[in-house]
């Protein structure tokens, strides 16, 4: 549900900028990009450490690998 909710908002977001590119004024301000940006990126965080936690649970998921050291 986070992931769809994300993707509409970024859609809507693009839609923005499309709409702006093409009429020369954006529907919405600056401001209100920003916070759709935001609330996506949000709701995009929500949806990864939800899949996180069910893969932990199901014992799927895979160890990072040893770092190498260094720059």
């Amino acid at each position: 549900m986070a992931l769809i909710l994300a993707g509409l908002l970024l859609a809507g977001f693009i839609v923005n900028v499309v709409l702006g590119s093409v009429a020369g004024d954006a529907p919405l301000g600056v401001v209100a990009e920003a916070l759709l940006l935001f609330a996506a990126s949000i709701c995009f965080t929500v949806a990864i450490l939800k899949r996180e936690a069910v893969a932990k649970e199901k014992g799927t998921l895979k160890p990072p690998p040893p770092s190498q050291g260094g720059l």
